[in-house]
Parts: C-alpha cells; sequence; structure tokens
C-alpha cells in the first residue's frame, strides 16, 4: 500500500501539471480557490496550525476576523501550488508580466561587480515564481530544498526547479549543504534560503512580532563567511485583475555584519536584523506567510 501510495502522489504531481497547465487561467485559479476552501471547511491540523501562527500575528483581530484571514491564507497558499503547476508552461514574457519587483537596484550593483548575494526569505508568495523571474532577470540562482517524501516526489520537484533555471542543493542526503553553498559562492550568483523557521535544529530565537521565535542562521553565517551580502526578501501575491494574479518581491536593504563581536554573536545580530524586515511584512500580509509549523517558542502561554 505504501509503494501504491507514492506512486499515486506521484502521477498526481505529473497529471497536475499538465492538466493545471492547460486550462484557462481564470478557471485554475478559482478551482484551487474552491481546494483551499474546502480545507478551510474541513478544519485539521493544518488550519489549526495557521491560524495559531496568524493569532501572534496580528492579535487585534477577533474571532470572525482571524477566521477570515485564515481562510484567506490557505487560498494564498494553494494559489502558490496552482502557479507552480503551471509555471512550466509560462513563456519568458508572461513570467515577467506576472512578477513587480522592488529596491533590486543594490542587488544588481552587488552581482554587477561579481559578488554573491545571499538572500533570507520567509515563506511568503510564490517563492518558485520569483526563483524563476531571478534566474532569468539577475543570474545564477543555487537554493536548498527540504527533501520530501515519497522519493519520487522530491525528484519531480527538483527537476521542475532545475527546469526554472535553479540549482538546487538537497537539505539532507547528499553531503553538508552548507559547504556545498560555500563553494557556490564564489562569484555573481543569487542564493535565496527559506529561514523563518529552523529546520536543522541549529537555529537562534529571534525577537519576532513581539514574540519569540526560532529562525535559521543559514543565511547569516554563509554571507559573513564568505563576505555575500545578506539582503532579506519578501514576496507577496499582487492582483493583475479579476481572475488573474502575480507577485512583488522587495528586496530589503543590506544587513551588515557589526562591527565587534564574535561569529556567533554577528550571526545572531544579523538574523535578527533580517527577522526584523521579515515581520513587517509579515504583518502587512499575513495571508501570504505560509507558515505551517511552529516557530514560536513561547507557545505554551497560548
Amino acid at each position: 500500500m505504501s509503494g501504491l501510495a507514492e506512486l499515486a502522489t506521484t502521477a498526481g504531481i505529473r497529471l497536475g501539471k499538465a492538466g493545471v497547465g492547460a486550462m484557462p487561467e481564470a478557471a485554475a485559479y478559482a478551482l484551487f480557490d474552491r481546494f483551499a476552501d474546502a480545507a478551510y471547511l474541513r478544519g485539521g491540523d493544518q488550519p489549526a496550525r495557521l491560524r495559531a501562527n496568524y493569532a501572534r500575528v496580528r492579535p487585534e483581530l477577533g474571532r470572525r476576523e482571524l477566521d477570515a484571514l485564515v481562510a484567506a491564507g490557505l487560498r494564498s497558499y494553494l494559489r502558490y501550488y496552482c502557479e507552480a503547476l503551471r509555471l512550466q508552461h509560462l513563456s519568458r514574457a508572461q513570467i515577467d508580466a506576472r512578477v513587480s519587483v522592488v529596491g533590486e537596484g543594490p542587488v544588481r550593483e552587488q552581482l554587477a561587480a561579481g559578488r554573491p548575494v545571499v538572500c533570507f526569505l520567509g515563506h511568503m508568495g510564490n517563492w518558485d515564481l520569483a526563483g524563476a523571474w531571478c534566474s532569468r532577470a539577475l543570474g545564477r540562482v543555487v537554493t536548498v530544498a527540504e527533501r520530501l517524501k515519497p522519493a519520487e516526489v522530491f525528484e519531480e520537484f527538483l527537476a521542475f526547479r532545475t527546469s526554472l533555471g535553479m540549482t538546487i542543493i538537497p537539505l539532507t542526503g547528499a553531503g553538508d549543504p552548507f559547504a556545498a553553498l560555500r563553494a557556490e559562492a564564489t562569484g555573481p550568483v543569487m542564493i535565496p534560503l527559506l529561514a523563518d523557521r529552523d529546520l536543522t535544529g541549529g537555529g537562534v530565537e529571534v525577537d519576532f512580532v513581539g514574540h519569540r521565535a526560532r529562525m535559521a542562521v543559514g543565511p547569516a553565517a554563509l554571507a559573513l563567511t564568505t563576505g555575500a551580502a545578506l539582503h532579506p526578501v519578501t514576496i507577496r501575491h499582487v492582483r493583475r485583475g479579476p481572475w488573474a494574479w502575480g507577485i512583488e518581491i522587495t528586496f530589503h536593504p543590506q544587513v551588515l555584519a557589526p562591527p565587534a563581536g564574535n561569529t556567533r554573536a554577528k550571526v545572531v545580530a544579523m538574523t535578527q536584523d533580517c527577522a526584523r524586515a521579515l515581520e513587517g511584512a509579515v504583518t502587512r500580509h499575513t495571508a501570504d506567510w505560509h507558515m505551517f509549523q511552529k516557530v514560536f517558542v513561547d507557545e505554551a502561554a497560548l
């Protein structure tokens, strides 16, 4: 049964890419909105986790307002999958039409000077669409991906992201990913890393939306050890029409290392600065924060 379930999951992804890609854009978005609404009505662990995280971000909301925000968050999350399944069918011009960018000037200057740029990303908007745009508009993109189960699903996503022009380093099962990233950070390359939750257990606590949260230190540590520029990056969905969506990528100002302190202290301070940039975007565009895992360390107080 396990083998059959894995086969069905992999086949579903392959059929989904073909079927959703062939649908009219408005129909595809409407279909995935229905999926999201059904998930909200069904309830379960994922909507409950999203609600708990959103309640921390937006404590001023009443129950009905928070319910509406969770429903909107599920729609935003399913919109990401709708877009991901359609992404391989889009031309460069169609990708460009779906992306607007804020603050990329300093990033372009770093790349033009031959320097790598490390991006501290939150789980916001559609980072695959952002990666596809960056690989074509800014330069080579190298990132790390969590190894999914079953293995065939991970291979499908690996092939998908590679087809978009990105180089993917598995988080586990293929050697030390940090060493691999250091080896890549020797020239003009973009290295976006999702860091608003601690996947490895080696993260640090930061202040985030008035609470303590654990975030990954990889972006700050990589920038500090390689001399790469570190930029927090946030992504949100924006409407292009009644049934059309795009994203806005915001490159926040470069985070600099403190002038004094040991390596650990500098990494903690730089990660905190990235968290501050992220919390503003998460507070303003909470529904686009697709955080279905525990990040806050003081949840016992709920």
